[in-house]
């Protein structure tokens, strides 16, 4: 039975689930298996991924003799800087925490709950 199943109406399935596990270092194993992005954009990511691979030693070669047109011959998607990072939990853009790998607002919400071990939400 899936999550959604048992907690119908729920938004997020994962802290129900990480919730009913309890322990700390099955939750970021965890996050990799419930990534809730759009299947095109992990898609997207995919292949840009490749196309940089596939283009870095001609593009450092170029970068190094200084052929500023011979890069801008090259594929878009060959510059590393077109890959964006995403929220593992929900594929969120915005308010990326790379030290987590999860948006501002899943931070927010695991931190409250204590999934995440270290981490508390200051008060004064």
């Amino acid at each position: 039975m899936s999550n959604a199943a048992k907690y119908p109406g729920c938004r997020n399935n994962f802290l129900i689930f990480a919730l009913a596990k309890r322990t700390k270092s099955f939750i970021f194993r965890a996050l990799k298996f419930f990534i809730m992005a759009k299947t095109c954009w992990l898609e997207r990511e995919k292949r840009k991924a490749k196309t940089i691979a596939k283009y870095a030693a001609l593009r450092a070669e170029l970068k190094k003799k200084g052929d500023y047109v011979g890069l801008s011959l090259l594929p878009r998607d060959a510059s590393p800087i077109r890959l964006s990072r995403r929220c593992n939990a929900t594929g969120r853009k915005r308010a990326y925490i790379g030290r987590f790998q999860i948006s501002r607002i899943q931070l927010r919400e695991m931190a409250s709950m204590g999934l995440i071990p270290g981490v508390t939400k200051s008060s004064w």
